[in-house]
């Protein structure tokens, strides 16, 4: 076992390395999720036409994907619409632990919001495990579905007393929680909250499986429904009824469902609620078997543990979380995961790596309902912090009792519209503070001229050209990719993300492709293309 003093070296290790010949050189692994390369690409077309529908999903992620499942089920004529391709984005990237032991969230949720709002937490968490399992069965889904314990656990020496309040306040709310000081990772703990009956899945293999039922509900005799890729909605307009205003068409519904990671329509400030950070993710393959269970150390930055039943001896590790924007370089937070990795297991390989991006509510609860007071018949599900798999199928489960006018015995604990000073104070503030700070020494401080002559393959630099912001790119090929730097959500100048060859907003968490194309909301519109002169590039 691993002494105490190498464990703190280990957690504490430093956000960039150090500039040696080994960090120019890519991260370990092939630079895809695992559950990407392991499952079916989806083709659904794009909408080519108008329609009407009873209700319209914007997003196929989880959250998307299983709303409109459960409204389906209910008799429900449902559009699903997806910018890009369904289950790609973060549900793609996920560690993918069905669990309700959401690092230490009980004690504070009885702490700030009572003991009601809690146990209505812990229930749909709980529910929504059963209820993955039990369609598991009822659909014969081959989707790596099992059951293990779940852990958050602090390292030897560490204070013991919130890994037990929080096993008192789940024992409160009836949560299989016990106080564990041992555990079958191969280093040593200091205390765990124990969780028992959680579980883990394949999460494209199980959403594939749903979603082939969405679309096979939607034959050629009604023409309306279904599932729609490569479609962009620009507009939420609610009212009765509501339309969905894509590039490809409009949408017609009596209710909209706004499940886009970010919503899409942010008629209630959620840029202002939503704190963006990045995670990321590798996929090990162990000398020794992999240990049983899920585990979660909640100290920044956390530190993630899974096991995958797929494959014997391959574990996803994975943590170096940040907000979005805010790291020197990406590429480094992966090396700094491989570090934490190989000190505390035997690694043989890394096989995959990936990164994925979460919004963090600033109270730390979901905002799934009614996505305003104003809007009527419109509702969201965002702000699932990390933990979309139990949430996300919660918040399914509360918005099809909504749309369809049925009370939920959830629906208060997630209001989007709830607020709680003392809860949100504190990360409100940091969040808002953080988001006007870059936006205005994104303009005060000086950036030099644009000067291609230094930029190197896979080098990214933002600069001015003709006193205007541009992000410039030069890729492997030598070839310049030339943007506006001024993200068209709010304004902020974007940072170059190395991990991933991305431009990142670290004002609200947008992201683009070096050809501007937006990767992540809130953002709709693309980066402008910048035509720079030849005389700029070599």
């Amino acid at each position: 076992m691993r002494a105490p003093a190498e464990y703190h070296s280990i957690h504490g290790a430093p956000e960039t390395m150090s500039s040696d010949d080994s960090a120019t050189d890519s991260p370990a692994g092939r630079h895809e999720s695992l559950w990407m390369d392991t499952s079916d690409r989806t083709d659904y077309g794009a909408l080519d036409e108008s329609l009407r529908v009873d209700t319209a999903v914007v997003g196929g992620g989880i959250a998307g994907v299983a709303t409109a499942y459960e409204l389906v089920e209910a008799g429900q004529s449902v559009a699903v619409l997806e910018r890009d391709r369904i289950l790609d984005g973060v549900t793609g990237r996920t560690t993918a632990k069905v669990t309700s032991l959401h690092g230490l969230v009980y004690d504070h949720l009885i702490d700030h919001f009572g003991v009601e709002t809690a146990r209505q937490y812990a229930d749909a968490n709980e529910a929504a495990i059963e209820h993955v399992a039990e369609t598991v069965d009822a659909l014969d889904i081959d989707c790596e579905f099992g059951r293990a314990p779940a852990y958050t656990y602090v390292g030897p020496g560490e204070d013991r007393r919130d890994v037990r309040a929080e096993v008192e306040a789940a024992r409160r709310l009836d949560l299989p929680a016990s106080y564990v000081e041992s555990t079958d990772l191969p280093y040593d703990v200091g205390a765990a909250v124990r969780f028992d009956d959680q579980a883990y899945f394949h999460p494209r293999k199980f959403l594939l499986a749903l979603a082939e039922q969405v679309a096979g509900a939607h034959g050629d005799e009604s023409g309306d429904g279904g599932i729609y890729e490569r479609t962009t909605v620009r507009d939420v307009d609610h009212g009765d009824p509501c339309r969905v205003e894509t590039d490809r068409g409009d949408v017609v519904a009596d209710a909209v469902v706004v499940a886009s990671h970010f919503p899409v329509s942010d008629d209630a400030l959620y840029f202002s609620r939503l704190s963006p950070k990045r995670s990321y993710v590798l996929a090990a393959r162990l000398a020794a078997d992999a240990p049983d269970g899920l585990y979660y150390d909640p100290r920044e930055p956390y530190f993630s543990v899974r096991s995958h039943a797929g494959e014997d001896s391959l574990v996803l590790i994975g943590g170096q979380n940040h907000r979005t924007g805010h790291a020197d370089s990406t590429a480094d937070r992966y090396r700094a995961l491989e570090a934490q990795a190989r000190e505390r297991f035997d690694v043989e390989s890394i096989e995959y790596r990936w990164a994925t991006q979460d919004y963090v509510s600033v109270d730390k609860v979901p905002f799934v309902g009614e996505a305003a007071p104003h809007l009527s018949d419109v509702y969201v599900a965002t702000g699932f912090g990390g933990w979309g798999m139990t949430n996300g199928v919660a918040a399914a489960m509360v918005l099809s009792d909504l749309v369809r006018g049925r009370d939920s015995p959830w629906a208060s604990c997630y209001d989007p519209t709830r607020f709680d000073f003392g809860a949100s104070k504190s990360d409100l503030v940091s969040h808002n503070k953080h988001a006007m700070t870059h936006l205005f020494e994104g303009y005060v401080k000086g950036r030099p001229d644009l000067d291609l002559s230094d930029l190197e393959p896979g080098e990214a630099t933002v600069a001015d050209e003709r006193d205007d912001p541009v992000a410039a790119y030069r890729d492997e090929d030598g070839a310049v990719h030339a943007v506006s730097a001024v993200c068209p959500h709010m304004g902020c100048l974007v940072s170059w993300n190395d991990g991933e060859s991305s431009w990142d907003c670290p004002c609200h968490g947008s992201r683009f492709d070096v050809d501007g194309s937006v990767l992540d909301t809130p953002a709709i519109d693309d980066l402008d293309t910048v035509e720079l002169s030849t005389s700029r590039d070599r």
